[in-house]
């Protein structure tokens, strides 16, 4: 919990703990209609009408009785896995507006920590260069940072040779 306080703030927190009541681990033990009910009043207003709010809690009541005792959609491990799993079984069809729910949770929480991320590492970046890049060079730069994990694994002579390989060079490079 410490690290995920570190590196998001309390709405995305709380989005993340209200997330929780779809994860179908365990049987889907933590699965809660009012809690999702609630999760797709506060984090998702636009995205439901008042009639599909109405008809979702609906879906959920059946949903709770109908897909825990499915043999293809016990032991899922995560919300992917069940998002695949209700496609697969043609339960997406059945149950759209938590299928849609379900897409929308997996989509809000990569694109958030992503930006979260990019804007994180442009504002360390432009003040330790003091702003004097252009916009290319400072949008490779992101890249490279905001990715360090897979750019670690990079080799540097393999570098070299692209970069050699692209057009002459005036010089050698060794």
């Amino acid at each position: 919990m410490q690290e995920l306080n570190n590196r998001f703030n309390e709405q995305i927190i709380e989005f993340l703990k209200s997330s929780v009541a779809l994860d179908p681990k365990n049987n889907y033990k933590l699965f809660s209609v009012e809690d999702i009910c609630l999760l797709v009043d506060k984090f998702y207003p636009e995205d439901f009408s008042d009639k599909e709010k109405t008809y979702l809690r609906f879906q959920l009541q059946h949903y709770e009785l109908d897909v825990p005792s499915h043999p293809k959609l016990t032991n899922m491990s995560s919300i992917v896995d069940l998002c695949q799993g209700l496609v697969e079984t043609e339960k997406s069809t059945i149950y759209p507006l938590i299928d849609r729910l379900i897409r929308l949770i997996l989509t809000l929480s990569v694109s958030t920590t992503t930006t979260e991320r990019a804007f994180s590492a442009m504002k360390i970046v432009k003040t330790r260069l003091h702003n004097w890049m252009e916009d290319d060079f400072l949008a490779n730069y992101l890249i490279v940072y905001i990715e360090k994990e897979i750019a670690e694994r990079f080799i540097i002579d393999m570098i070299i040779d692209d970069f050699y390989s692209m057009k002459e060079r005036r010089a050698q490079l060794n």
